[in-house]
């Protein structure tokens, strides 16, 4: 008979313990102390930071369990984009597919272009340290902890562990991607919140005092025709069963596909990179879900909406928030004693040339709203889109310019144009042979998307 007395039938919900305690604590923090506040750093790595700073301490560092919370990490990260994923998207004001296309070329250019200035750092570095405990394709876990967070930069960490160990190298992926995506973090708000006093004091922006007054209206909160708020199940009931549905068919094809005989690429390469791509999977399914709802709405199969965009997006905002603590959190010092040097190197290298690109692009492509713009795709490619969101508020609070809406569309094609170069994380890592040629790969694709970007224009770029 189970004995909940037993401290091990608490043991997973002691990490969640944790990570609510420390989020409510930053909270408290950020909302009483002015430095904080103004940083516009998330509470949620505050709270991953506070953890970190208290792990030192031999009796609290017994209790954080760094694989549950890597484990917690990777969770939250799929099932985020899942309720993502299966929002009916609503457009609050104009903006053309063209603007959207655009601003996906971007984001997947500045994966590229961290990518490709990380690895200039790190294969040299790796002939320099001559492979005692670096790994030469270290540097496409930038792009990883810049421009897709902790859930990336852990998940693509450990699989680089992995290669790294069959080729003899002492590599601790998932402590150097996900100390590199805290690091994100920070640059993202640090960085974005100087940037915007700089112009603020040049006269060039307004910067919102922080008292305006969002006006919402029961649209927001739930549309025509949707199940009653609690019946014989509750609305949140609904929006969970959903998400986990999904996240359920996630699983089934991981497994499905672990459980095939696909020789040593299989094994090696396939396989690793299915299990780190859970976030991939759950936007398709996510997106065939909602198609299939949307389907038998309109035949009268179904009669009621069972989607609710405002559920979905507290879901989702909580299953990030969680990510970026659990994260945080899991980081081990003690395994990056030897890495601060190509660590701090990669982070400040990331900073300024993802900083230095997306103003460019903001430029060409934005002239109207150019630094509304750069503050959102500045904010997302170092940390989040809730980052993004955050640095616009402060100069757009009632999101008037298409910069809002152009971060939200722009995953889809972001996703189209970056998905082959998600490839060469499976690809690179294997043989320094072959981080060469991602180098080579990376480089090409940089030139084209340049073109495209900063190609000539007929007309005025405006909305």
């Amino acid at each position: 008979m189970t004995s909940f007395a037993d401290i091990s039938s608490w043991a997973w919900l002691i990490q969640f313990f944790i990570i609510v305690v420390a989020l409510l604590v930053a909270n408290l923090i950020r909302c009483n102390v002015p430095l904080f506040r103004r940083s516009l750093l998330p509470s949620a790595l505050l709270a991953g930071l506070i953890i970190l700073c208290l792990k030192p301490i031999a009796a609290f560092s017994t209790v954080v369990d760094k694989h549950v919370m890597e484990i917690i990490t990777y969770h939250a990260l799929g099932l985020g984009f899942v309720a993502m994923a299966l929002k009916n998207k609503k457009i609050k004001s104009a903006t053309s597919t063209m603007k959207v296309v655009e601003t996906g070329a971007v984001t997947a250019s500045t994966y590229i272009i961290q990518g490709f200035a990380a690895l200039l750092i790190t294969i040299p570095l790796f002939l320099w340290w001559n492979g005692k405990d670096f790994f030469y394709a270290s540097g496409l876990l930038l792009p990883m902890g810049y421009g897709q967070g902790p859930g990336q930069a852990l998940n693509f960490g450990i699989t680089f562990s992995g290669f790294a160990a069959d080729q003899g190298i002492r590599f601790h992926g998932s402590d150097f991607g996900l100390s590199i995506a805290a690091m994100g973090f920070i640059v993202g708000s640090l960085v974005g919140v100087v940037y915007m006093n700089v112009l603020r004091r040049k006269g060039k922006l307004k910067v919102s005092d922080g008292n305006h007054k969002e006006l919402y209206t029961l649209a927001d909160y739930e549309s025509e025709g949707e199940i009653p708020h609690s019946e014989s199940i509750d609305k949140l009931t609904v929006q969970l069963c959903l998400v986990l549905l999904v996240y359920a068919m996630v699983f089934a094809l991981m497994y499905g596909v672990q459980q095939l005989e696909l020789g040593d690429f299989g094994v090696k390469t396939l396989k690793p990179l299915v299990w780190g791509f859970n976030f991939l999977w759950g936007t398709l399914f996510g997106v065939l879900v909602k198609w299939i709802i949307g389907r038998l709405r309109k035949s009268n199969l179904m009669q009621r909406e069972y989607i609710n965009n405002y559920t979905l997006d507290r879901i989702a905002g909580t299953c990030f928030d969680f990510m970026i603590v659990a994260g945080t959190a899991a980081i081990d010092f003690n395994n990056l004693r030897n890495l601060w040097v190509p660590l701090l190197l990669l982070c400040a290298v990331g900073a300024l040339v993802t900083f230095w690109y997306v103003l460019r692009c903001c430029k060409r492509l934005y002239p109207d709203y150019t630094y509304e713009a750069f503050f959102s795709m500045f904010g997302m490619l170092t940390g989040t889109a809730s980052n993004g969101m955050i640095l616009l508020r402060e100069i757009d609070p009632r999101f008037e310019t298409p910069a809002a809406n152009n971060l939200v569309l722009q995953t889809i094609p972001a996703l189209a144009f970056g998905f082959p170069v998600l490839l060469l994380m499976g690809f690179a890592p294997q043989s320094l042979t072959n981080t060469l040629i991602t180098v080579g790969i990376m480089a090409v694709a940089l030139l084209i998307f340049c073109l495209f970007i900063f190609r000539k224009r007929r007309n005025s770029n405006k909305s």
